[in-house]
Formats: structure tokens, C-alpha cells, sequence
């Protein structure tokens, strides 16, 4: 008898010790191949075709209830949606979820995954979301400085226990998740706090932040200077080279008295204290977080703008001080996307964008985004906002990449996955891609749209995946895509273009694109408002 249940325990164990690998191994994670990095959502790779939430709207359960079917009619898969310190722990140490559960159960329901966003320590620069004990306990729980010494509704990052009331709450979130979602993975990614950045000045001033700005630069950030010179980014690189690369001193024997050094600064105090929290909710449950940045403008200088927070210019401080998270991510209201992009993508930073503002050509952008940078998230902001969802262009080219998720998945590692934007001022591109070269361009450069003449044309995009030698998938909005071989000697022509779909990741033709709808074999083309998908196989003569 003692020995069958010595069997039967140790049955039991083997069955327990795999459920948790298999649960383990299933967490959301993400993984680097080659120079692309990837979500994993259940052991496959996942794109956030998302929206982001008003900030307010999952504040309340029967706010939202309206909102989840124009979440489907955009054909989102993703939502990102605030969790609001105040809510969760009204009262210090007690904690209400159920704001959190309803939207994990809902979004169970809808077939949509969440991305949760800690409103905690701050929040647009300010602790507006810091519970009522703590905004009313200043002493305990202190304020930064302007240099006026005003203290400003800023939670000091050079106070223990404000990290640490944020840390405790984090964490109690994270437990939470793992209990209740933590075999479903409704969850995939956590953002820690929300655009971090100092104001009025562009670092703060409260006591402890002038002895910690007098006192020698960190060696952990020092070390890492040292140890990734070669790597720096050229705004970190070239502040420490006007000083000789020195690595003794307080901050300002360091890198120099500016403005400059004081967003170095707090972004190495900012950075730590996010640390501090990310990693201890990583102990609990090892999620994805990432935080995201509100974009300095032009022209304006530290101070002026959210100074300090995950931004280009301060990414190395960042990365340096802050190892638990894994992503740097920008919060688009600028116009020049590319220009933003190309900065974010730097240092194998991967792109994803939490936010982005819901305007014309968002659309647009998506098929850029997945398509030139291996982007992780698409999500513009306050999606619920529209009045007519089946209507936004944004669901319609949802609808067209989300079919091709797994081709985009499987063919970015090897890439063979490009993406295109235009307008009036950027109207062509050519690019090799396989054996042929591909010319793109924006659709009313044809002439043959009467808009054409018009003086700013709308933004279009594409995206094109080669899946197999000349053969490849073209997918976006107001664009026409023609082909040449790479070999001089030879010209191209179409064996057959097809317009269709995919179901179930299956392709079905639909329209066979001949005569006036490939220009007699010149070229593929897509309206500018139409959204399509066309199979083309070629061959060279």
C-alpha cells in the first residue's frame, strides 16, 4: 500500500511539476531571432493590432459595456487600458480588483487580449493617480521642486517610500494577474507608469535631489558608459566627449553644467525607481513591460517639454538604469513618424507604439509600421471614440493585416517583409527585395484620380512580403507597385495577379487582376480608400 502511494505521489508530482513548466512556458514572452524581435503570446508570435482607451473609460464597468462591440467592429485584437493606483487601493493595504477582472473577463469574452497600463507614481508627468492617502501625506510621501521650490504635484523619485508604496501596489497587482489570469494569458504586456517626465524645470530641486545631483555619478551607470562605448548612442556619446570621457565626479564634472546633464540626471533617478518596481512585479509574474515616453517638440529644451522620461536622447541612461524593462516605446502626436521611428529602432530597440494619435492616415501608418520596422503594436488612442467603427479606416486595414499575421510573423525574421509610406512630399521608393526591384509609389502619381491635382494628398501605404522566388503578397491602401528583375538583361511580367483573401490562413482567390486593373501588365494597384490584398506570381523574359 505504501509503496502504490508512493507511486501515485509521485504520479501527482510529475503531473503538477508539468502543468507549471507548460504554464511557465506559455507566459507571454519575447524572444530576439536574428534582428527582429517578437511577441509570444501562447508559444506563437503575436502582433498587437490594438487601441488604446480613454483614460477614463475603464473606470467604470458599465462605462464600458457599450464600448467592447465597436472594440470588434475595428477588428482590434488588443486593448491597452489603464489600472488606476487610486482605484485599486483606495485605502493603504486594501485592495479592490474588480475593476481589473471585469475587463480581463470581458475581453475574454470578446476574443481580445489586454495590455495593462500602471497608472502609479505618475502619469503625463504628474501623480494624479496616486491614491488619496498618499496625495494628502506629504510628508511622507514627498513632492519634487521646481528650482523656485515650489513643489509641483510630482511624486519625488529620491523618496523610498514613495517607490516603495508604488512597488507594493505593483506587485499586489501582478499577483493578482498570475491568480487570475494566469493560465488564459488574457494579459500579454504590462506598461509601467505613463509618460514619465519632469516639469516645470528639467530636473527637480527638493533636497535630496540637489545632494544626489552633487554627489559622484553612479558607478553602475559609469560602468555601463564604459563597458558600451563603443555603442553609445551619439547624444550620450557626445555630452561624455566634451568633458574627456571623464568617470569621476559628481554629475556635472562628469558630463558638464546644461540643461542637458540635468535630463541625464533625472532620467538616471527616473529609471532606477521604475526599475525597482518592474522587477519586483517580474518576481511574481514575468510579463513583458515596456514604458513609453511623451515626444519632446522641436525647438524646445529640457524642461520645456516632459524632460527625463524614456526619450531618444536619454534611452542609454534608461537602459542602463533600467534593465527590467525590456521595451523603450514612443507615444506618437508628432508628425514626423519616421523620423521618431527610426530614432526608437536604434540599438535593437524593437518598435512598438502604445498610442498613437486616432486621426487621417493612421491607417496608413500600419502598413508602414509592421511592414519597414517589425513593429510589435499599432494603437491609437481613445479608440472608442468613434461613432461609426465599421466605418474607420483604421479596422479596414486591420482587417487586411490581421490576415496576414502569420505570413508577417513568419517571413520578418528572414527578412523579406517591407513597408511603405506616402504622401504629396514622399511619393516613390524603390527597394531590391528577392530578385526584382520593386518601384512604389503613391497611387495619385498615376494622374489618373482627378485629387491628384489637389494640394496635399492623403497618406497611403503597403506593405509586401515575399513568401517564395517571384512570388509575393502586396496588401495596403493608394498605391501601385511595379517590378523589374534585379538582372539588367531580362524584364519582368505577371504570370497571374489575384485579389483575394485569407481564411482560416488559407488563401482564396477572389478576382483575377488583369487588362485595366494591372494596366495590362504593367503594374499592381490599389485605390487610394480601397483596401486590398493581391497574390502576384512572376515571370522574366
Amino acid at each position: 500500500m505504501k509503496a502504490f502511494l508512493l507511486i501515485i505521489g509521485l504520479l501527482t508530482l510529475n503531473i503538477s511539476t508539468s502543468m507549471a513548466q507548460s504554464t511557465a512556458d506559455f507566459t507571454p514572452h519575447l524572444i530576439k531571432t536574428r534582428n527582429t524581435t517578437q511577441l509570444l503570446v501562447d508559444n506563437k508570435p503575436y502582433l498587437i493590432l490594438g487601441g488604446e482607451l480613454g483614460n477614463s473609460s475603464a473606470s467604470d464597468t458599465a462605462y464600458m459595456k457599450p464600448i467592447w462591440p465597436k472594440l470588434k467592429k475595428m477588428n482590434l485584437n488588443t486593448i491597452y487600458a489603464p489600472v488606476y493606483w487610486e482605484l485599486m487601493e483606495p485605502q493603504e493595504g486594501k485592495f479592490n480588483y474588480s475593476l481589473i477582472d471585469d475587463l480581463i473577463l470581458n475581453a475574454r469574452s470578446n476574443r481580445i487580449k489586454l495590455v495593462l497600463l500602471w497608472f502609479g507614481s505618475w502619469k503625463n508627468s504628474m501623480s494624479c493617480y496616486v491614491p488619496e492617502w498618499v496625495k494628502t501625506d506629504q510628508s511622507r510621501f514627498p513632492r519634487a521642486e521646481a528650482k523656485s521650490e515650489v513643489k509641483q504635484e510630482i511624486l519625488s523619485p529620491f523618496s523610498k517610500n514613495n517607490m516603495m508604496a508604488d512597488k507594493r501596489a505593483f506587485v499586489k497587482l501582478m499577483e493578482h494577474l498570475k491568480n487570475f489570469d494566469g493560465v488564459q494569458h488574457t494579459v500579454i504586456m504590462i506598461q509601467v507608469e505613463n509618460e514619465i517626465g519632469m516639469l516645470p524645470d528639467a530636473r527637480s530641486y527638493e533636497k535630496p535631489a540637489s545632494a544626489a545631483f552633487e554627489q559622484p555619478v553612479p558607478g553602475k551607470l559609469l560602468s555601463y558608459l564604459k563597458d558600451n562605448k563603443s555603442k553609445l548612442l551619439p547624444e550620450t556619446k557626445d555630452i561624455w566627449a566634451k568633458n574627456n570621457f571623464k568617470t569621476n565626479g559628481n554629475w556635472g564634472d562628469v558630463f558638464g553644467k546644461s540643461l542637458v546633464t540635468d535630463e541625464l540626471f533625472m532620467a538616471w533617478y527616473y529609471a532606477i525607481y521604475v526599475n525597482e518596481i518592474a522587477s519586483a512585479g517580474k518576481q511574481v509574474y514575468n510579463l513583458p513591460m515596456y514604458i513609453n515616453a511623451a515626444l519632446n517638440r522641436p525647438g524646445k529644451k529640457p524642461g520645456e517639454y516632459p524632460s527625463a522620461g524614456p526619450l531618444p536622447q536619454v534611452a542609454d541612461v534608461w537602459k542602463a538604469g533600467a534593465p527590467a524593462i525590456d521595451i523603450l516605446a514612443p507615444d506618437f502626436y508628432n508628425p514626423d513618424f519616421k523620423h521618431w521611428s527610426d530614432l526608437y529602432t536604434r540599438s535593437s530597440n524593437p518598435l512598438l507604439i502604445p498610442e498613437i494619435r486616432f486621426e487621417q492616415g493612421v491607417d496608413a501608418k500600419v502598413f508602414f509600421a509592421f511592414g519597414n520596422y517589425n513593429c510589435i503594436s499599432f494603437s491609437p488612442f481613445s479608440i472608442e471614440s468613434t461613432e461609426k467603427p465599421e466605418n474607420e479606416p483604421i479596422g479596414k486595414a486591420y482587417h487586411i493585416v490581421g490576415q496576414l499575421l502569420p505570413l508577417i510573423t513568419k517571413y520578418q525574421p528572414l527578412d523579406k517583409v517591407r513597408g511603405f509610406l506616402f504622401d504629396k512630399d514622399n511619393q516613390e521608393q524603390k527597394i531590391t527585395l528577392g530578385d526584382y526591384i520593386l518601384t512604389i509609389t503613391h497611387e495619385y502619381k498615376l494622374g489618373w484620380s482627378a485629387q491628384a491635382k489637389d494640394s496635399v494628398w492623403p497618406q497611403t501605404g503597403a506593405i509586401v512580403i515575399e513568401v517564395a522566388p517571384s512570388e509575393y503578397y502586396v496588401a495596403g491602401t493608394g498605391v501601385v507597385v511595379a517590378f523589374e528583375p534585379v538582372s539588367t538583361e531580362k524584364r519582368a511580367g505577371f504570370i497571374s495577379v489575384d485579389e483575394g483573401y485569407f481564411e482560416n490562413n488559407t488563401w482564396i482567390n477572389q478576382r483575377r487582376m488583369n487588362g485595366d486593373q494591372d494596366h495590362q501588365g504593367r503594374h499592381i494597384r490599389v485605390a487610394v480608400n480601397d483596401y486590398s490584398i493581391q497574390h502576384v506570381r512572376l515571370y522574366t523574359y
